[in-house]
């Protein structure tokens, strides 16, 4: 589904990315860690069309064609999604609005106002929110935890086909948490085409979402890839034995 080729990239004229190659394949659930600094959060930005990056080589292939030159938007419409890890408040946008405007931006039409409702109800009631979230301003005087919900909601409401969730556990109690991987799981349950690519530093929420693949990056690049089992040895050893020299 998704192809990063030899992707170069810089900001600042500081180079980050040195060469990423990795692969999310269809369906499944895709873990990339790596320690602070090490271009994980730049690379889910570059992927979704963050502007103030420059990419000087390489490729981005989803569903077989080349998005490198789409912007943001674009690649909402074609089905991929990112779960910021530090959300944005936007004063005087309640949040009802927002997540109308959103859904039908991706979908390219103005939906039905009673279809636009029974999904979002649905997704709320799996997240545990109750109406009143609605009237808050995006983000604004939410907690940690109701920011990470939002980005949830956010997701279960768009459906996407290729969800990025950049730390998204990070910051959040066990309670939270287990409500963030409820959506997650509830999402895949719905359609087990989604592909995920998860971005983190721990374990935990991988105990919740189990993936498939894993990918390790430093200073830049990937490297190593392997299972689940991968995530045992960074807990049992660290990051420092898969030093880039």
């Amino acid at each position: 589904m998704l192809v990063v080729s030899n992707l170069t990239a810089s900001v600042n004229e500081k180079q980050i990315l040195k060469g990423v190659n990795l692969e999310v394949p269809e369906g499944k659930i895709v873990a990339l860690m790596g320690p602070n600094g090490s271009g994980k959060s730049t690379l889910a930005k570059i992927i979704m069309g963050s502007p103030g990056f420059e990419i000087e080589s390489g490729d981005i292939i989803f569903q077989e064609e080349s998005i490198i030159n789409l912007s943001p938007d674009e690649r909402a419409k074609r089905g991929l999604f990112l779960a910021f890890q530090y959300p944005q408040e936007l004063q005087g946008v309640k949040m009802r609005y927002f997540l109308k405007l959103i859904f039908d931006s991706v979908r390219g039409e103005e939906s039905d106002p009673l279809e636009f409702k029974k999904h979002l109800d649905a997704a709320l009631q799996i997240l545990g929110l109750d109406s009143s979230f609605l009237s808050r301003f995006v983000n604004e005087g939410f907690s940690g935890g109701e920011k990470k919900k939002s980005e949830i909601l956010q997701l279960l409401l768009l459906a996407p086909q290729l969800a990025i969730l950049d730390e998204t556990d990070s910051g959040l109690d066990v309670d939270a948490l287990k409500t963030v991987a409820k959506g997650v799981l509830e999402l895949k349950k719905r359609n087990p085409k989604t592909t995920l690519l998860v971005i983190t530093h721990y374990e935990r929420i991988l105990d919740y979402l189990q993936p498939d693949l894993v990918y390790i990056m430093q200073k830049g690049f990937v490297v190593r890839s392997g299972g689940k089992e991968l995530v045992e040895e960074i807990i049992t050893r660290g990051y420092e034995q898969l030093q880039v020299s």
